[in-house]
């Protein structure tokens, strides 16, 4: 078996590991879940509530017992371990590539991915190094699961060295910082479709009793004649006590905040991945912008996410508003990877598929 075989191997493993961590997230969510159905109907008829006050139980701040309700510790044990299981082999697959290949593992797509993956579970591992949020665990580790097999099937190519161009220390500096930011932006995008979820839940909540819970845990519907908007609809399924487990993850707020920060360190990376570029492609190209397609989508991705920061910091736009700009720029940042590099045509075409 060569060195390129065994880390083909490891990520195999790392893809299995993450596959059980997901399992292990999903159940800790159902748990969660099957507790908020039980409560919801028990609050609805008894009018109970959490005291004036009293500070609610959730998966960041917790309990008295740093726990949030119905949890499963088991599942979130196994969760822990097999994600850090995963990264440690991970970590030596993308090490043994670089050896097998003789460079710096970040020259195509299937080492962009795992590289990629490799740092969006470490940031995932660091922000829940006290607190489980299981939903964010199921949304990075499918998103993790799917790009490790997508990598492997259908970006896999034979570790090998570069062409010329490529044949550089920014490939370490340009395309690591890239990687970097990327992995960020993506356990940020899981944070705002939570604190969407979770907003929407709290504007129910706080508009009761125009929207309130039946005996049965389902939303009661609204008087006859009340506008009934897309929104409106949305907010009374998410409402509904299949949504009660958003009763265990932080306030909307907090959850904003995580991504706010999340977001801001991968902007200023995503920035160096811009001012890197250039620099480079005037060392290899002999210019430092020429309008290809990578280029752009990279400007664009930044454009989206300045626009995202000036919004929230200086405008005032926050809640959903600020959360929908964070699904656009990391819908372009996942463009400018997938169909940029295999659709098409320009000087960063290297994906080799």
């Amino acid at each position: 078996m060569t060195t390129g075989d065994l880390s083909t191997l490891l990520v195999w493993g790392a893809a299995t590991a993450f596959t059980i961590a997901l399992i292990a997230f999903s159940t800790d969510l159902a748990r969660i879940a099957e507790r908020a159905q039980r409560r919801v109907p028990e609050l609805a008829t008894a009018g109970a509530g959490p005291a004036r006050g009293a500070r609610p139980a959730t998966a960041v701040s917790g309990s008295e017992e740093q726990s949030a309700p119905g949890r499963s510790v088991r599942a979130e044990g196994i969760a822990r371990s097999t994600t850090l299981l995963g990264l440690l082999m991970l970590f030596g697959g993308i090490v043994l590539r670089g050896i097998a290949a003789g460079r710096w593992p970040t020259a195509n797509m299937y080492e962009f991915t795992i590289v990629g993956v490799f740092v969006a579970v470490l940031v995932l591992t660091v922000v829940q190094r006290r607190r489980i949020i299981a939903f964010v665990g199921v949304l990075v580790m499918g998103m993790a699961v799917l790009a490790l097999v997508l990598a492997l099937n259908a970006f896999f190519i034979q570790a090998d060295q570069v062409q010329p161009a490529l044949q550089s220390y920014w490939l370490i500096i340009h395309v690591g910082v890239a990687i970097t930011a990327t992995g960020i932006f993506t356990v940020a995008f899981a944070a705002s479709v939570l604190q969407v979820l979770k907003s929407y839940r709290e504007e129910a909540a706080a508009a009761a009793p125009a929207v309130t819970v039946g005996a049965s845990g389902q939303p009661v519907p609204a008087p006859a004649g009340a506008a009934a908007t897309r929104a409106d609809r949305f907010r009374r399924v998410v409402s509904g006590r299949r949504f009660g487990w958003l009763e265990q993850v932080p306030g909307s707020r907090e959850l904003e905040a995580m991504s706010f920060r999340l977001n801001a360190i991968a902007f200023v990376l995503w920035t160096l991945t811009l001012i890197g570029g250039a620099i480079w492609a005037e060392h290899a190209w002999g210019r430092y912008w020429g309008w290809d397609p990578k280029e752009v989508g990279t400007f664009v991705a930044w454009v989206v996410y300045a626009a995202y920061l000036h919004a929230r910091t200086t405008r005032g736009w926050s809640g959903r508003r600020a959360a929908y700009f964070v699904f656009v720029g990391y819908a372009v940042v996942l463009a400018n990877f997938t169909v940029v590099n295999l659709v098409v045509t320009g000087k960063h075409s290297y994906s080799g598929v």
